[in-house]
């Protein structure tokens, strides 16, 4: 199997840069031993205007066989002969998808010592797969109530890349030249051009959809698979339209797997919500018709509040959980009776983003002891979360689907356990003084729910209750007598028995 990925350039800017990218010279032609057989990268052309590597995939087929996954798809045994004789020596498939990861590893990564300022650089990108199988099937609907529709191959080919920002190219192979009546194949001839992507991201993107196109794996899939496609997906796969279905695919429709998988990619869609819009809508909230006299906004008083709260419960050993973009970590930070401080996400970009912010590389010692970042999902029970004085769930629970909402509060108070829990969440009622908010609107697309007073103090009591907690309920933000504070937060605490029970353990 077969598949070149080419560039142009500039003498300013050469073509050849795509050799520092990948890792090998555009003078040398390499082979590298593959569990399967042998793949060979090689350059047929590389000059400082174009440049265009290979790599060519020779599979072994009795090794394939021998290796368990020679029988036919599934499992399923076939006749001998089609052991021995099929499409996986020439069609890209898994096969290839493996040995785009483990030849070119570093370019997937992003990494680039040589030259460090070229992997996030965007650069034009033409690749090309000359037989790629294109089974198609029932694609992602925009709507629930819309009725599933089957497509063909190629149309499925351009639903996978084009959301992605490539311009398509898939054209059928036919089934026989010679006899033009028998139609086309199952294959398509994949050509795919961009000129917004880093090669590292479109390296993530053909490793996955290859293998759910061909709506096969040639290993066993285990449950690790589910962190890998969360690990090479992130950034394209929680926003893709057909998420469902190359999730299924990917990992060979185990459905235990794709459930858990869809999950933690919808937990990673929600924690990816744009913390600057939620912000300018808390100000939006806050705004007074005097301009010289507007008072400090919602997302600041809402930290304040949290801060002042965590102060009066002695908590030292503070968790953020759902920390987002680390603003309330950063605050913390600035006072040094909070003596460590973890936050929580489920999403490594906003991790990332936190870990600028706070400027951990630059960190003295002594204040990168105090402070530590973690991914984890709050929809899971975490052992690592266990025996701090308070935890903070900031504007974290209106983003979970309800069901969902028993998991986190099990997770956080049942296994977790901390000795002061604080939540905040926006007030729904306080909506209606906002005036550019349409009615019934909730104030963020991503929020699930929004609660008057009566239900969250209701569903406070309910969590206090079964977990051995006391509750007391206050507003943050202006109380408006009429529809209470833009935002109400709750502080939970161990009751007496229950603390002194969870202090022992």
């Amino acid at each position: 199997m077969f598949l070149t990925i080419s560039t142009t350039g500039t003498p300013e800017r050469p073509a050849t840069d795509l050799g520092f990218l990948l890792h090998k010279h555009p003078d040398k032609a390499q082979a590298f031993s593959t569990s399967y057989g042998t793949a060979h990268v090689l350059y047929p052309e590389a000059d400082e205007l174009r440049c265009t590597a290979a790599l060519l995939l020779e599979v072994d087929a009795v090794a394939l066989v021998r290796r368990g996954k020679g029988k036919g798809r599934g499992g399923a045994p076939d006749a001998a002969l089609a052991q021995y004789v099929n499409d996986r020596p020439y069609a890209a498939s898994s096969l290839l998808a493996v040995a785009l990861s483990s030849v070119f590893s570093s370019a997937m990564r992003g990494v680039c010592n040589a030259r460090p300022d070229l992997p996030a650089q965007a650069r034009p990108l033409h690749v090309e797969v000359p037989a790629l199988p294109a089974r198609g099937g029932v694609a992602g609907c925009s709507a629930p109530e819309a009725e599933p529709v089957k497509h063909s191959g190629p149309d499925l080919v351009r639903r996978l890349f084009e959301p992605l920002g490539w311009t398509v190219t898939a054209d059928p192979v036919p089934l026989d030249v010679r006899f033009p009546d028998w139609g086309d194949s199952r294959y398509v001839r994949l050509v795919l051009d961009s000129d917004t992507l880093t090669l590292a991201e479109a390296l993530r993107h053909l490793y996955v959809l290859l293998p759910v196109l061909d709506d096969a794996k040639h290993y066993w899939v285990a449950p690790d698979e589910v962190d890998k496609l969360l690990r090479v997906g992130e950034g394209w796969l929680p926003g893709h339209p057909e998420q469902k279905l190359i999730t299924s695919r990917y990992l060979a429709r185990r459905w235990s797997l794709t459930r858990e998988a869809m999950e933690r990619l919808e937990l990673v869609r929600l924690a990816e919500a744009d913390d600057s819009e939620v912000e300018e809508i808390d100000n939006a909230v806050e705004a007074e018709t005097e301009a010289e006299e507007k008072p400090a906004p919602l997302a600041v008083r809402r930290r304040e509040a949290i801060v002042t709260a965590l102060k009066e419960s002695g908590a030292t050993r503070v968790l953020d959980l759902g920390c987002g973009q680390g603003q309330l970590v950063q605050e913390l930070l600035r006072d040094a009776r909070f003596t460590e401080i973890v936050g929580v996400d489920v999403s490594m970009r906003a991790l990332t983003v936190a870990g600028r912010r706070l400027k951990l590389d630059r960190m003295g010692e002594r204040q990168a002891a105090r402070v530590k970042l973690l991914q984890g999902s709050l929809a899971y029970t975490d052992s690592r979360l266990k025996g701090y004085d308070a935890a903070v769930l900031s504007e974290v629970i209106e983003h979970l689907d309800l069901p969902r909402l028993p998991a986190l509060e099990y997770a956080v108070f049942g296994s977790a356990r901390p000795r002061t829990v604080l939540v905040t969440t926006p007030n729904v009622e306080y909506n209606v003084r906002w005036e550019s908010l349409p009615a019934g609107h909730v104030r963020h697309g991503d929020h699930r729910f929004e609660w008057t007073r009566e239900e969250f103090r209701g569903w406070a009591h309910t969590v206090a209750e079964r977990h051995g907690y006391d509750v007391a309920v206050s507003p943050v933000g202006p109380d408006d007598p009429e529809v209470g504070p833009p935002t109400q937060m709750a502080v939970f605490t161990l009751g007496t028995e229950t603390g002194k029970e969870a202090k022992a353990a």
